[in-house]
């Protein structure tokens, strides 16, 4: 299926010399002069060889056909991570090259969708939020407005994020899975 490069997003399989890439990252550019172009990072699935590749927006690319279905997420282990069909109880292993940096935010039982070209999975998205614990920060300043100065503090997945001042440790977050960011006070 050919789609106008301007289309692309993180997570999307092309494909190109016959081979696989998935998108890393993709980002359109305006310049004030010139020609809009899309700046597109893949990783080749067969070896996990990264490439950038710059198209013109209205250029054509490849987009290999990719199912997408839900999957429930188990453990991990010397060989990589292992996922479970809901719905049919199949289970699957997914190298660490293909989990990359989601890694740190997959929990027990948690739902992912796993893209799937040919029942090898190339890529996966995480749900958009996800609750966590601060097990590290500073402890609050009195006197500190909480208006727009956030501190740093560490998540029990170990990933470092900005938090506003009033959190404290032990205070469970909902974070962005996509950069890590503070989005609110976990509800529970």
């Amino acid at each position: 299926m050919r789609v106008i490069a301007s289309s692309i997003r993180k997570g999307n399989v092309i494909e190109q010399d016959g081979k696989l890439y998935v998108v890393v990252s993709a980002e359109n550019i305006h310049p004030g002069k010139g020609t809009p172009v899309s700046q597109i990072e893949m990783r080749r699935i067969s070896d996990g060889v990264k490439i950038s590749e710059r198209y013109k927006t209205t250029d054509q690319v490849e987009k290999a056909t990719i199912e997408e279905r839900n999957y429930t997420y188990l453990y991990e282990d010397g060989d990589g991570y292992h996922f479970m069909n809901p719905e049919t109880y199949d289970q699957v292993q997914v190298s660490k090259d293909v989990i990359g940096d989601a890694a740190a935010y997959l929990q027990e039982s948690m739902t992912v969708k796993l893209s799937m070209h040919d029942t090898n999975p190339v890529a996966i998205a995480l749900p958009q939020r996800v609750t966590l614990e601060v097990v590290e920060t500073e402890p609050v300043t009195k006197g500190q407005t909480a208006s727009s100065s956030y501190k740093p503090a560490v998540l029990s997945n170990g990933v470092r994020t900005t938090v506003p001042p009033h959190i404290t440790v032990g205070t469970r977050v909902v974070v962005m899975t996509e950069d890590g960011s503070y989005a609110e006070r976990a509800k529970d």
